[in-house]
């Protein structure tokens, strides 16, 4: 299928992507067009799951938890580390792949895949790892005489809900480090990206993952509830806005949630920052992939000293980005994923002029490629700095006292990730402690991510950690056992007396 999927992929007519489901490719639903942004035609089509084909699904995952949970870790690992391999054999191929689905560049596209291969071997590097312990259970009087252990064991059907702006990187990751702790996983795709998704679960197929690993099934809205209220589902990782987390919580009932959602990221350049190099970086990360990332650089605050020269080579700096056609390797910034998406940009520049900002650059659209739009000096209250614009306009603001803008950041609903350029150790430790959000990136903007280090958020960017480490304990339960009467540890609660 991946080969299919491929070569469907360099030819002008719509790849058709199936479901895989009980070993199966196919799909009887209705289809679902994906509409190309930049092309601006329909690029893929998937047939949406019917209700019977969940609830075959579904069926078959339940029975298919204790085969994969039967595997060694060794196993799952060397399976991981072959789909690794895999993924960099078909790089470019891949890449062109997200190109035609999304309108992401062919540059931004190949660093996908790179990730994709390396989250793959993290994922295997994890599965080597899973343990337990050997509990200290004579520390206390009352285990005296016992033994108790644990080991982590698969917590059984998974549910991976993947978002379109990295398809491919965060499938692997939920995919990837569900298997390696033992589970089988149930993936709903993102209509904008089916035959991506697709071709990540042909790669790990093609790779040695057994088929009762893995179940994908297409759909929308509709399709994504049914499965988190599924009885048969004991875990759901779920990456996506914060509106549709709180559906998919509301959904799933007492099951266990790992929600990564959206975020309003902030930068922080000091006065003893460069404001060259600090604009350079937050130039190339605020735009890339058009914005479209939950940690992209959106409101950048330079101290007041700083404020006009870093201005300047900002505005330069996105001046030098190469707008257009995301299959021109010298593409910088593609397509939004739609027209309604780039719109947002346009009419969000427009009410920041409204309420007295300067739009220094862009605030216009061609189709769904938004030009990248700088927002200077917007008021508090503008959608630009209140919301997630998730999109190509970066907000460029000057601030006076360091205490005071940390409470600006934190006035954000959301609290992912923030940068911070300074090289002053007692600002970084004093950001670290009182920046509401998951992460804080020093002398980088907020846009940076290691894909085996924890990554996620506070308040509405949800909770739990996506990194396969992390995301392995929510896809994994503890369970213990005690051993009555049997000890390593010593089991006298005093020495005999002895006569002198």
């Amino acid at each position: 299928m991946l080969q299919d999927l491929l070569k469907a992929a360099d030819g002008s007519d719509p790849v058709d992507v199936p479901s895989f489901v009980s070993g199966s490719w196919g799909g009887e639903g209705p289809p679902l067009d994906r509409t190309g942004p930049y092309l601006r035609r329909t690029v893929s089509r998937a047939p949406t799951a019917t209700a019977a084909e969940l609830d075959h699904a579904l069926t078959r995952a339940r029975g298919y938890a204790p085969q994969i949970a039967s595997l060694a870790p060794a196993a799952r690992a060397e399976i991981l580390e072959t789909a690794s391999r895999t993924a960099t054999a078909h790089r470019d191929r891949l890449a062109r792949l997200l190109a035609l689905e999304l309108g992401k560049p062919l540059k931004d596209s190949r660093t996908e895949i790179d990730r994709v291969a390396s989250t793959l071997a993290v994922c295997a590097a994890e599965a080597r790892r899973i343990d337990g312990e050997n509990l200290p259970s004579a520390g206390w009087p009352t285990g005296i005489g016992n033994t108790a252990l644990t080991y982590r064991a698969p917590a059984g059907v998974a549910l991976a809900i993947t978002p379109f702006n990295a398809p491919a990187n965060l499938l692997a990751h939920k995919l990837g480090a569900s298997f390696a702790a033992g589970n089988t996983t149930l993936v709903k795709a993102p209509p904008q990206a089916p035959a991506a998704s697709a071709a990540v679960i042909a790669l790990l197929l093609d790779s040695g993952l057994p088929h009762q690993a893995v179940q994908l099934l297409h759909g929308g809205g509709e399709t994504g509830a049914a499965l988190c209220a599924a009885d048969e589902v004991d875990v759901i990782s779920f990456t996506g806005s914060a509106a549709t987390g709180n559906a998919v919580a509301r959904a799933a009932g007492a099951k266990r949630l790992a929600l990564e959602l959206g975020g309003n990221a902030a930068t922080i350049v000091c006065e003893d920052a460069d404001p060259s190099h600090a604009a350079a970086v937050c130039a190339r990360t605020g735009y890339s992939n058009s914005g479209q990332s939950c940690i992209s650089v959106q409101r950048v605050y330079v101290h007041r000293a700083n404020y006009p020269a870093f201005l300047d080579a900002f505005t330069a700096a996105v001046d030098a980005l190469v707008v257009g056609d995301p299959f021109d390797d010298t593409t910088d910034v593609g397509s939004m994923v739609d027209e309604v998406a780039a719109e947002r940009v346009v009419e969000w520049s427009k009410e920041a002029a409204r309420l007295g900002a300067t739009v220094v650059r862009g605030g216009t659209r061609d189709g769904a490629t938004a030009a990248p739009t700088i927002v200077a000096d917007p008021p508090r209250t503008a959608s630009v700095v209140v919301h997630e614009v998730f999109g190509a306009l970066v907000a460029v603001m000057p601030y006076d006292d360091f205490d005071a803008v940390l409470d600006e950041c934190n006035a954000s609903r959301y609290g992912l990730q923030a940068g911070l350029f300074t090289h002053d150790i007692t600002r970084i430790v004093t950001a670290w402690r009182r920046l509401e959000v998951g992460g804080l990136i020093v002398n980088g903007s907020s846009n940076f991510r290691l894909d085996h280090v924890p990554f996620g958020g506070v308040k509405d960017s949800g909770f739990g950690r996506e990194a396969p480490r992390w995301l392995i304990d929510d896809y994994t339960v503890v369970k213990t056992l005690v051993l009555r009467g049997l000890s390593p540890w010593g089991d006298l609660r005093e020495l005999p007396k002895e006569t002198p």
